[in-house]
C-alpha cells in the first residue's frame, strides 16, 4: 500500500474520492464524508481542492434543492484514468518481476478476499 501511495498523481484522499464518484455516481457532501468516515469540514475542504484543479463539478440535487452534488468532470475522469494506469502499471510489473508462477496464482486466489476486506 505504501508502495502504490507513491504511485498516486495526488493525494490519497482525492483519489478516494474521485474513485469512489467514478464508481458510484454523483454524491452529496455528506454521503461522501460519510462513505470516506471524515467529518464534511474536511471533505469541504478535499473537494475545494479537487475543484480548483477542475476535476470535480457542483451542481443542485434535482430532488432537493438544498442539497449540493458533486459529480467528476471529464478532466476528473481523465486524471483518474491515467493515475489508475500509472499504478496498475506499477504493480503489473512489480508481479512479473519479483514473483514465481505459484506466488502468481496465491495472489489471484487471494484478490476476492481483498476486496471484500476493503468494502468494510
Amino acid at each position: 500500500m505504501r508502495r502504490l501511495r507513491i504511485e498516486h498523481g495526488f493525494p490519497l484522499t482525492q483519489a478516494a474520492v474521485l474513485g469512489r464518484l467514478d464508481r458510484d455516481g454523483s454524491q452529496s457532501i455528506s454521503d461522501l464524508a460519510g462513505a470516506e468516515r471524515v467529518r464534511p469540514q474536511s471533505m469541504s475542504q478535499t473537494l475545494a481542492e479537487l475543484e480548483s484543479c477542475g476535476l470535480i463539478a457542483r451542481r443542485p440535487d434535482e430532488r432537493d434543492g438544498r442539497r449540493t452534488m458533486i459529480e467528476l468532470t471529464e478532466r476528473g475522469l481523465a486524471a483518474l484514468r491515467e493515475d489508475r494506469a500509472r499504478r496498475d502499471g506499477w504493480l503489473a510489473g512489480a508481479i512479473a518481476a519479483s514473483l514465481t508462477d505459484e506466488e502468481r496464482r496465491v495472489l489471484e486466489q487471494a484478490v476476492p478476499l481483498l476486496a471484500r476486506l476493503s468494502e468494510l
